[in-house]
């Protein structure tokens, strides 16, 4: 294959690529999407579920604390009340699988505004 169409093939692969919040938008349809199929499913797929949510929001938490993170300070808050919440939630026996996915989607809203 002539090099001209290597470059041709890189340029669309790089094209492809997501911005940082589209990526980050992604995780949280992806755990909304295992939430919703979870509650209807037998306790494995739950505690799958839950477990998904859980490494997305210890995700969140280090983002948040970090301290080059550039959101501004208020947002952090918020966001990080948030996590303390959803941590007690998935922390639950029984957690409830409609507040898991309604913070989740009110992300996502925030992520795609």
């Amino acid at each position: 294959m002539p090099a001209p169409t290597y470059a041709i093939q890189a340029y669309r692969a790089a094209s492809g690529y997501k911005s940082q919040r589209d990526v980050e938008a992604d995780m949280f349809r992806e755990v909304i999407n295992g939430l919703r199929a979870a509650q209807l499913a037998d306790r494995m797929q739950q505690s799958r579920a839950v477990s998904d949510n859980r490494r997305l929001w210890l995700a969140v938490q280090a983002v948040i604390s970090d301290p080059g993170n550039v959101l501004p300070a208020e947002l952090r808050a918020g966001i990080a009340s948030l996590n303390l919440a959803m941590l007690r939630e998935m922390h639950n026996e029984s957690p409830d699988f409609d507040f898991l996915i309604s913070v989740n989607e009110a992300m996502l809203a925030g992520l795609t505004a």
